[in-house]
């Protein structure tokens, strides 16, 4: 099992709520706590801004002008999005509780969250983020997804693997941190897997090594 430091190195936690006093608390307390965070202001700002490809889990306002929280988790499993969700309310009742855990929210926290209670909901979060993340696809599914990649998207999941930061992966190949996200967000859909330094190195280092010197 990973340590905390391990678990937050190659996660990050996101925030969706139109309060922008509460995201700011929210990321100040993860931030303390030594969690990486994104805030967005709607569900729509998420749905076109956040990478998939990262595990973690997001931390859902139900009441939100525009599309609601529990609408996001609809758009979310339509769209084969896994992060596991702790939903917020200061409006929730059982059945909207209810209905929410059945579609599969992880946790359903009343608003002000108690720092301790939403910290321990994260950690149990992120650990099933993590175990997702994974993969059970045998070996020869893996080889062939692994053939779809280009060569700058294997040099980017080689250097994931090696643990650099999306930041420093940038700096290293002399592109933009976008357009690391968006050959990490490709990396997900042609691995259909969420990408982890300890996921990649599994597949390109231990248990399948493959030939870098791809044709495309």
């Amino acid at each position: 099992m990973k340590n905390l430091e391990e678990m937050q190195d190659e996660t990050l936690i996101r925030i969706v709520d139109d309060d922008l006093d509460l995201r700011k608390g929210l990321s100040f307390m993860l931030e303390c706590a030594g969690w990486r965070s994104a805030a967005y202001p709607s569900a729509r700002d998420f749905l076109t801004q956040d990478s998939p490809s990262i595990p973690g889990c997001l931390i859902l306002d139900v009441q939100m002008a525009g599309m609601t929280g529990i609408e996001l988790q609809h758009e979310m499993n339509r769209r084969g999005n896994t992060l596991p969700i702790i939903f917020l309310t200061g409006h929730g009742d059982i059945d909207m509780a209810v209905t929410a855990m059945i579609d599969g929210a992880a946790n359903f926290i009343q608003k002000p969250p108690e720092s301790g209670k939403l910290l321990a909901a994260i950690e149990t979060c992120v650990l099933q983020s993590l175990k997702n993340a994974e993969g059970t696809s045998s070996p020869a599914v893996l080889r062939q997804r692994l053939s779809l990649l280009t060569r700058r998207e294997l040099e980017i999941a080689e250097l994931v693997a090696a643990r650099l930061t999306s930041r420093q992966i940038a700096e290293r190949l002399v592109i933009s941190e976008r357009t690391v996200e968006v050959h990490r967000s490709s990396l997900h859909q042609k691995l259909r897997m969420q990408i982890t330094a300890s996921s990649l190195s599994q597949i390109l280092k231990n248990k399948f090594p493959i030939n870098s010197s791809f044709s495309r």
